[in-house]
């Protein structure tokens, strides 16, 4: 998946932060007694690279790259034929007088815009479905990277991405594939609605291209 992944949640679970700072010495010795805060011990995990590598990150890919095949496949048709009627339309402009030229020109545009419509509302369609199906890979995420950072006594989980150098011995991302597909190796791809901010955005998007 190109763009930011839609991982949001499970991203705000990894980069949480028990932060614990280790006070000076000469902070500890003036302040006997005081106990200084326990190291933080930090642990990696890349999360784009773990859904990707995972049973349901690939499952997910191949319903979407499925979906926008049948949608083409639906939709080659009506494309088609509005070539052929452009090109027919064009061909009898010069025995047409203005104003029958003017009213089937206009009834080619509106039916055209109408296509532009439909061809926006399948894709809107079928990135929902990927967006729910992610939130429920998310759901599933979180415990998980909770439940590793319990067991190796973590106070620190952050995502590689952030990460400019550090040992593969504090990566757990092969771990987190791992139970990832014990827990859901596959999820259903239906096509749903946008969210109404990303639909709007989308919509201010095509209308600035236009």
């Amino acid at each position: 998946m190109s763009k930011k992944t839609y991982f949001t949640r499970s991203l705000a679970v990894a980069a949480m932060v028990l932060a614990a700072t280790t006070m000076a010495p000469s902070a500890v010795a003036a302040a006997p007694g005081s106990g200084a805060a326990p190291a933080a011990r930090i642990l990696i995990v890349d999360i784009r690279r773990a859904v990707a590598m995972s049973k349901v990150g690939q499952s997910i890919q191949q319903q979407v790259d499925g979906l926008k095949k049948q949608a083409q496949a639906q939709l080659n048709s009506e494309a088609e034929g509005l070539k052929r009627d452009k090109a027919q339309l064009d061909a009898e402009t010069a025995i047409m007088n203005s104003s029958v030229k003017a009213q089937k020109e206009n009834a080619w545009k509106a039916r055209a815009m109408a296509f532009e419509k439909k061809v926006q509302e399948r894709g809107g369609l079928i990135q929902g479905g990927m967006l729910k199906a992610n939130a429920q890979v998310e759901d599933a995420l979180g415990p998980i990277l909770q439940g590793v950072m319990q067991e190796r006594q973590a106070t620190v989980l952050l995502d590689r991405a952030s990460v400019l150098l550090a040992p593969n011995s504090i990566d757990v991302t092969a771990v987190v594939v791992q139970r990832l597909d014990m827990k859901m190796p596959a999820v259903k791809v239906e096509l749903a609605p946008l969210p109404p901010g990303l639909a709007a955005a989308a919509a201010r998007q095509q209308a600035g291209q236009q």
